[in-house]
């Protein structure tokens, strides 16, 4: 049995002169959840689509399920992607079904699989409605089954929860969790760092084109140390600007993420705040995956 679904050699694509990724290694462990995420433009949706056979790499190797990535691997992988792809004048059942078939499954078995996951996505009543006359976050539903109906090994997300409100996101997390638990991998590329808090396993952090940080996520945040603040807070804001030795992250009306630099003193600071702000809360956590980012991509310029 393979150890690694995806394994990323040395890939380097570019457009031009313009290098989208940049010799980039790295693997997906099975069963696990990998979070690929950067800004916008770093080089998440290239990678997807070379995993995806739909582009090509310049050089370096792709290989999905120990097989080199290309026509024999696509339909064993399920792809989401960012830019959402369905029939608009078909209705939603003769699609599913449609999609699933050309994954091989019979029409029986298309027909149950599909059924379910419209019943637990609360859908199955739109299995007659043309996908057009539906919401941008009901059609990411149904776009979502498609990936998922045929039972691939291994799971492709492009931003999976564009489109859909704070209660659908949840289930959709709930969901992406449980195919994880059943045994499947899960390749997921977003922007979003909170959402690589809730779920993600592993990560690959890109920026402009190449990786600057890999591993499990656990152990990369542990490695950080206790070296973030998370204050509570009401009162006026304004004396976060004048704290030394410190970067201020996630700052609102009332918290702040404050990442301690050399020679802050956490107690120092715990002081200040109180004599210009009521603490409502103050603890000394790990960086955020947003903290750990913003710091590989100033380490990655400053070499």
């Amino acid at each position: 049995m393979i150890d690694s679904i995806v394994e990323f050699q040395g890939v380097t694509k570019q457009f031009g002169d313009y290098r989208a990724v940049d010799n980039v290694s790295f693997e997906v462990k099975v069963g696990r959840i990998f979070g690929l995420l950067g800004p916008n433009g770093a080089g998440k949706t290239t990678s997807i689509r070379m995993l995806t056979s739909i582009l090509k790499p310049d050089s370096g190797a792709i290989k999905v399920f120990g097989i080199t990535a290309g026509p024999m691997t696509q339909s064993r992988l399920g792809y989401l992607p960012e830019e959402r792809g369905l029939y608009k004048k078909m209705k939603v059942g003769e699609q599913l079904v449609y999609l699933a078939r050309l994954r091989g499954l019979t029409r029986d078995d298309a027909r149950k699989r599909i059924r379910y996951w419209l019943e637990r996505f609360g859908a199955y009543d739109w299995i007659g409605q043309e996908v057009g006359e539906l919401s941008k976050g009901m059609q990411q539903k149904i776009q979502f089954v498609a990936t998922i109906a045929h039972d691939p090994g291994c799971l492709i997300f492009d931003e999976p929860f564009s489109g859909l409100d704070p209660i659908n996101s949840e289930v959709l997390k709930e969901v992406i969790l449980e195919l994880r638990d059943s045994g499947k991998t899960i390749f997921f590329a977003t922007h979003r760092m909170e959402q690589v808090e809730q779920l993600c396993d592993d990560i690959a952090l890109f920026n402009k084109g190449k990786l600057i940080l890999n591993g499990d996520l656990g152990q990369i945040r542990a490695s950080y140390g206790q070296n973030s603040i998370h204050l509570r807070f009401a009162g006026d804001s304004r004396f976060l600007s004048g704290l030394k030795n410190v970067r201020i992250n996630n700052r609102s009306t009332n918290f702040a993420e404050i990442r301690l630099l050399d020679g802050a003193d956490d107690q120092a600071i715990l002081q200040e705040a109180q004599k210009n702000v009521r603490v409502l809360g103050f603890e000394l956590v790990q960086p955020s995956i947003q903290e750990i980012f913003i710091d590989s991509v100033s380490r990655e310029v400053s070499q």
